[in-house]
């Protein structure tokens, strides 16, 4: 029972339970870096703790030293030199060994789009049709301004705040989010066709030719149709990118 009250013990309770609410407590799952991230907080958060005087930490590291010097603890360290090597072993093996994956032929980028989507019960026509939110010139720094904000609350975290794909978020993915600075990506495409993929997400994909190259989220629910139009004002304002004109598509 004694074991059981001091530091050591606690302190590793501590980091287990921290370690399965953020690997399991959190829907949707926590991207691994961030929680890498808040495990590393809570590790010295805990090394605090057990510091704030000699006594307690002489109290923390007094099962860890009987551990290593006693006589009567040479099976518990026999154990460690045993387990340690095949922990060690198993995660290099885990890390360099090939994983399955879909053939790169069958993994596309820009999916052909429908003609026409659903978004909140109003058929929206996909094929021909250009921002609307353009038509007004004497408002359009005021939507490309609302557009910024909405991609900060909603998109920076994985896009990046500089709109190249690397935001805190992004290690989390694969593959990773589009990088809206690279010219292979908005700079050719229709403004309709950002629309569909913000609007649907990669579960509003067709179904053929899977798996596709894309882990966005449908933004559908979240998001009003003049907030998506917005953005995507944003995407081109800020990257410096012209969305490609259906009168140049064929």
């Amino acid at each position: 029972m004694s074991f059981l009250r001091s530091r050591f013990f606690q302190a590793v309770v501590v980091l287990v339970v921290s370690f399965v609410v953020l690997r399991w407590g959190i829907r949707p799952p926590a991207p691994w870096s961030v929680i890498q991230l808040y495990m590393f907080v809570v590790l010295m958060a805990v090394l605090i703790y057990v510091s704030a005087d000699s006594d307690s930490w002489r109290a923390f590291v007094r099962p860890i030293r009987s551990t290593l010097v006693d006589p009567d603890r040479r099976h518990v360290r026999g154990a460690f030199l045993v387990a340690l090597p095949l922990l060690l072993g198993y995660y290099a093996y885990t890390q360099a060994a090939a994983r399955p994956q879909a053939p790169p032929e069958l993994r596309a980028v820009h999916p052909a789009p429908p003609a026409s989507i659903r978004f909140r019960g109003k058929e929206i026509n996909i094929s021909g049709v250009d921002n609307p939110l353009r038509k007004d010139g004497a408002a359009l720094r005021k939507h490309v301004a609302a557009g910024a904000a909405t991609y900060v609350r909603n998109c920076m975290y994985c896009h990046g705040d500089n709109l190249d794909g690397k935001g805190h978020f992004a290690s989390g993915f694969n593959p990773p989010p589009a990088n809206f600075q690279d010219p292979g990506t908005i700079a050719m495409l229709q403004e309709a066709y950002l629309f569909w993929r913000i609007a649907k997400g990669a579960p509003g994909l067709p179904k053929e030719s899977t798996p596709w190259n894309s882990v966005m989220p449908a933004w559908e629910d979240r998001l009003t149709e003049e907030q998506i139009w917005q953005v995507i004002l944003y995407l081109y304002d800020a990257t410096g990118q012209q969305p490609r004109r259906w009168e140049t598509a064929h």
